[in-house]
């Protein structure tokens, strides 16, 4: 086995979480469990919260498995790092993606460093990804704040890598996690696949084997985002113009609303061919809403061109230009794209093909084959 350690899993009610706490303490290491109470639902927002259930059920995988358990209380830190990330971004028309932001700042940020502050040396998650250890060390870590000493023996490096499951793989969601959360981090059910990982819930009698697996929002729960803005955003009404032509064509209860490629819930009929329109982008100067019939050549849509600001890098910075792929979004199979660096953390990308409704706000994921370098955000 290799060197004992503290590891503590952050386990959240699901099935994933569970069988990463179960495999650790297979594996000799001293193993809790914690489970970060981030939201509970106290401005009654349209949905299912399950944040109670979710608590009963990860502390019955914890009895299961005999590891010690606690409810670890970061709602202050949430509603700041996450929350309020995600509200302001919505207000100024972009499109944030608060599970990422959640990983790098809750999960690998404000319980890491908990952790640490009660003698564990990682924090462990449910994630579908694998880490891995590089040939040489970095004398020097890559982000301000960690744990490295400069004139001292080089702390190792580590690759992130997709899930070997590659309909489940979670790698984007962790694109702007830096080396030294990456040094911290621990995934232990990264080389495996669903299935395989519900039998072993299973035949380890988890209460979670066979728990449905949730969609919602980071620690939040299946709520609609329309539902969630709604009870924090102000509406801002405005035109629906038609951008070929800048014809109205309606008004909209507010831009924070809607999202580039968005098809449902525009509220413009289709035309007589029953083509329907497709958001294409928002004006902050009249405050409108600019759609086009669904074509390929409708203005806006596709891009072949992006500017991403915010780079976050996994190990070294890439600085000149470079062929590489990327994830425009989760669930989008990676694709070939030139990246060049503009300083700053800011990069021109061109990709090899048009891309579809690459919106504001949301995060591009950076890879070398299965490798994953880091991420920007969509200007």
């Amino acid at each position: 086995m290799a060197t004992r350690e503290k590891i503590l899993v952050a386990l959240s009610g699901g099935v994933d979480s569970s069988v990463a706490a179960l495999l650790l303490k297979q594996q000799g290491h001293d193993v809790s469990a914690a489970y970060m109470k981030n939201w509970i639902n106290e401005d009654n927002i349209i949905g299912d919260c399950p944040w109670q259930q979710d608590i009963v059920d990860a502390r019955a995988v914890a009895e299961r498995i005999g590891i010690p358990f606690e409810v670890v209380n970061l709602m202050r830190e949430y509603r700041e790092k996450v929350v309020a990330y995600l509200l302001d971004g919505y207000a100024r028309g972009l499109t944030p993606n608060p599970d990422i932001m959640c990983n790098r700042e809750i999960k690998f940020g404000v319980l890491l460093q908990w952790a640490r502050e009660h003698g564990y040396t990682a924090v462990a998650t449910g994630h579908y990804a694998r880490r891995m250890e590089t040939e040489a060390g970095a004398a020097v870590p890559s982000h301000p704040g960690s744990e490295g000493r400069v004139g001292h023996a080089p702390l190792p490096s580590f690759d992130l890598l997709e899930g070997a499951d590659k309909n489940k793989d979670q790698s984007y969601f962790l694109a702007l996690l830096h080396q030294d959360q990456i040094r911290a981090a621990r995934f232990p059910i990264g080389h495996l696949a669903k299935p395989e990982l519900r039998r072993l819930a299973r035949e380890a009698g988890l209460p979670t084997a066979d728990k449905k697996d949730s969609q919602g929002i980071c620690f939040i729960g299946e709520v609609k985002m329309q539902d969630f803005l709604r009870t924090y955003v102000p509406d801002r009404p405005g035109p629906i113009v038609r951008a070929a032509d800048g014809r109205e064509l309606g008004h909209h209860r507010g831009l924070h609303y809607y999202t580039l490629g968005q098809r449902r819930g525009i509220g413009v009929p289709s035309n007589a061919d029953h083509e329907n329109y497709v958001v294409t982008g928002k004006r902050a100067a009249d405050n409108a809403l600019l759609v086009a019939f669904d074509h390929p050549e409708a203005p806006g849509l596709f891009q072949c061109e992006v500017r991403v600001h915010s780079l976050s890098w996994t190990r070294d910075p890439i600085t000149t230009l470079r062929t590489l792929e990327g994830r425009v979004r989760y669930r989008d199979p990676r694709v070939g794209l030139t990246i060049t660096p503009e300083g700053g953390g800011t990069a021109l990308i061109t990709f090899a093909e048009p891309q579809r409704a690459l919106a504001s706000g949301q995060i591009l994921a950076l890879y070398e084959a299965e490798r994953l370098l880091g991420g920007g955000v969509y200007v």
